[in-house]
């Protein structure tokens, strides 16, 4: 466990009353009230150090799987995406992976490296550090069968290294220490072959340009799937493909996204993300759980 040392300055950039629609894949999001871009992990020890004990905390990778409220979010944000972002081999499994490097850079690096395993990474559009806190997972893979230990930080500014069974991991769900975020994991692999890898991920993310609407901003997959089902087939034969509020609409390429036509706004899309609800509940009887996390204020002026 290491304290941040007080004394030294803050390297970082902290903005204020930030529009959040700049760093959300659905383009919507009212301003936060803080900011902060972490030189590097050090870095991002010492700001929490500093931060008042009831200061709200959000913590935002790539803005994927995530909707902003109109009204913005109170307290700071912090933004691990392009920052935390050193990558690096160990040895011959295992690599070291910040939290704010994206799934789709960690595929290809593994590959590369001529190590299997993270292949599925590819089709996740977020970062290391949003699919460590929800076991994101695609084509059949999931981030947290490939953890071995995990670095964390808490209120204080404290760096922990924390073992993967100290966690309990379920399908896009994960609990561990109160008050630690997470800001690097160590990944353990298999040996393979670069070019058969890399061209794995390439056949991956052909699938997905072909099944997904990735040509419009999106947060990826909106439900998570029912056991022995899927959210998609549910939605799509309740005949929501297409259906809008305002600028929002379930896709008519994958009935589980919505996609922002332009000019959506978050009430848009989280009115039409209860409509479906209630629609599948109706005419299927099942009570379809949100994937996509949705944060921040209701803006009622």
């Amino acid at each position: 466990m290491m304290a941040a040392q007080q004394q030294q300055p803050l390297r970082g950039s902290l903005l204020h009353n930030e529009p959040m629609a700049r760093h959300t894949t659905w383009r919507v999001g009212g301003v936060a009230d803080g900011y902060y871009q972490p030189a590097d992990i050090a870095d991002l020890a010492l700001f929490l150090s500093q931060l008042p004990a009831d200061e709200p905390l959000f913590w935002l990778g790539l803005g994927s799987n995530l909707l902003v409220r109109d009204g913005g979010i109170r307290g700071s944000v912090i933004a691990t995406s392009g920052m935390l972002n050193e990558m690096s081999r160990i040895d011959d499994q295992h690599l070291r992976v910040e939290s704010g490097v994206s799934c789709a850079k960690v595929a290809r690096f593994a590959a590369r490296e001529g190590l299997a395993g993270a292949e599925f990474l590819c089709g996740i559009p977020g970062t290391m550090g949003g699919a460590l806190a929800m076991n994101a997972g695609c084509f059949g893979g999931e981030t947290w069968r490939l953890v071995e230990s995990v670095e964390t930080l808490d209120r204080q500014g404290n760096l922990h290294i924390r073992h993967a069974d100290e966690f309990e991991v379920a399908y896009r769900h994960v609990t561990g220490p109160a008050g630690e975020w997470f800001v690097a994991a160590t990944l353990k692999l298999e040996k393979g072959d670069a070019q058969g890898l890399l061209e794995a991920n390439k056949k991956l993310l052909e699938k997905r340009g072909v099944s997904q609407p990735t040509q419009q901003p999106n947060a990826g997959s909106v439900f998570r799937n029912p056991e022995g089902d899927f959210a998609a087939r549910l939605i799509e034969v309740a005949g929501l493909k297409g259906r809008s509020v305002g600028k929002a609409q379930v896709s008519e390429k994958h009935a589980n996204f919505i996609v922002n036509l332009g000019g959506a706004t978050a009430a848009d899309i989280e009115s039409l993300i209860e409509l479906v609800k209630r629609e599948v509940k109706q005419q299927h009887g099942v009570e379809l759980q949100r994937e996509v996390h949705i944060v921040g204020e209701v803006n009622h002026g």
